[in-house]
């Protein structure tokens, strides 16, 4: 069969794509909305709140730089649930398959919210905008993006790039804005920066808090283990990427917080629910109400990745058998048409019960253990097959550093504020048992399924996707 046409995930990210992918993934609403949890931690220590970014880059870099010697010894996607199942057997892969499906969909929902709130927002000025109009636009918005996704990401690809440059540019422009009023030198704006570290100083817990705002504001670098079998020569792609993408979105975080206490107060930017839009109203009032629908057109491109990067997840699990076949096939356009149904569905039912969405996102927590999980998967590797061809090793010291970060992730808000929704999620993700035991373990066949599963195929028009060389090559170096 002629290799275009056959059905199978296409590595179509070259270095382009691929950095345009992880820029998108890393620079979400938060550098936007609200990015003053730093500066609050740091006490309005102006000095002292930029040198946490730089370190928060940094961290984020020597994350990615982990997640890269996964994605390049498995290139497969959603290689990250395939090494925890490697490493920790089915049982744990299973159980992040479990929660991932609840996680991200959470997630999804409240940026198909966001995006939608930001959409209306300039229309209802003095008031709250409504929930129904809301809801629909959101839901409109996500089956959007679920369409877009069954088509493959050919037909996003030119939705990516746009979405790319129009990030950078809006935070391009807030940051020479802001360049612009220093070298203008007036007193208001350079004074903040003249004796930036002599406000007050925070004690060593405040600045871990600051740390690990920062670093949740920089999450996403290891978004591209999620598509490591559609990237192009993985081994040499995603170190390019993290290394232009990383040190990219770093100047421009920056920039745009100098910016930020160049034109506003500590206290100002603390107050703002939308900090851009502070910034805007003060700096460039014609631009009011074109900066909420430049933010908005930007944010829709995270919608679109991060139902990707689900929708990988489930396909490689039914290729794993941890779920029915039926969600390891592709359509015409080889896409994972079944998983995009799944998570889009499941999404949408967020969106309409909104009142899931806290409970839900409390499950945002458990990625930090994934990653504890994740690092102590590669270094029980690193022992117990050492001989394993790895084109990339990461830098050992980085994986105890990613770990630390993590642990306190999950430590911290449980020893300084615990509540009981710990305890509901952690029974959870035990409830996962109840169908990993007798569908899983025990394979137990469901009669009616299996035959649901071919009306299905011909429903949608999918089929088991044909095996490529490259992952026959990749299945030899392995075993």
């Amino acid at each position: 069969m002629d290799k275009e046409k056959k059905i199978q995930l296409k590595r179509n990210f070259g270095y382009f794509r691929g950095t345009s992918f992880l820029i998108i993934n890393i620079i979400g609403a938060g550098i936007f909305v609200s990015p003053k949890g730093v500066l609050e931690y740091s006490c309005m220590n102006v000095g002292l709140s930029l040198c946490v970014w730089a370190i928060c880059a940094v961290l984020s870099l020597t994350e990615s730089l982990c997640y890269a010697e996964i994605g390049i010894t498995f290139p497969y996607s959603g290689a990250h649930y395939y090494f925890l199942k490697r490493c920790f057997g089915p049982l744990i892969a299973f159980l992040r398959l479990w929660t991932s499906l609840f996680e991200g969909s959470g997630i999804i929902a409240t940026q198909a919210l966001l995006l939608a709130e930001y959409s209306i927002q300039p229309f209802f000025p003095s008031c709250l905008t409504p929930k129904l109009p809301k809801k629909c636009l959101a839901l409109a918005m996500l089956w959007s993006v679920g369409i877009l996704n069954s088509r493959g990401m050919r037909e996003a690809a030119w939705l990516q790039m746009v979405s790319t440059v129009l990030k950078v540019a809006i935070l391009g422009l807030i940051s020479l804005s802001g360049v612009f009023m220093l070298v203008r030198g007036k007193k208001e704006n350079v004074e903040r920066f003249q004796n930036a570290f002599d406000g007050e100083f925070p004690d060593i817990s405040q600045i871990i808090e600051a740390i690990f705002q920062g670093y949740f504001a920089f999450s996403g670098g290891e978004t591209l283990t999620f598509i490591a079998g559609e990237l192009k020569k993985p081994s040499k792609t995603i170190p390019k990427c993290i290394f232009t993408a990383i040190p990219l979105v770093t100047v421009l975080f920056l920039l745009v917080n100098i910016s930020y206490l160049t034109v506003l107060t500590p206290r100002e930017i603390l107050s703002s629910d939308a900090v851009a839009i502070t910034w805007t109203d003060r700096m460039i009032p014609q631009l009011t109400w074109i900066i909420p629908f430049a933010i908005s057109a930007s944010l829709y491109s995270n919608l679109l990745v991060n139902v990707l990067d689900s929708t990988r997840v489930t396909y490689i699990a039914g290729q794993q058998g941890q779920l029915p076949l039926l969600f390891n096939t592709l359509n015409i356009h080889s896409s994972p048409l079944i998983s995009v149904l799944l998570i889009v569905a499941l999404a949408s039912t967020v969106i309409v019960l909104t009142n899931l969405i806290e409970l839900i996102n409390n499950l945002y927590f458990m990625i930090s253990i994934w990653t504890v999980l994740t690092m102590m998967g590669i270094l029980k590797l690193r022992y117990q097959e050492p001989n394993l061809h790895r084109p990339y090793k990461v830098f050992l010291p980085f994986t105890f550093i990613t770990m630390a970060i993590s642990l306190g992730l999950v430590l911290i808000p449980l020893v300084k504020s615990p509540k009981m929704h710990y305890i509901y999620v952690f029974l959870f993700l035990l409830s996962g048992l109840l169908f990993y035991i007798p569908l899983v373990y025990f394979k137990l066949k469901l009669v009616w399924f299996e035959k649901m599963t071919c009306y299905l195929q011909l429903l949608f028009n999918v089929c088991i996707p044909d095996v490529s060389d490259e992952e026959t090559e990749v299945d030899t170096l392995k075993n």
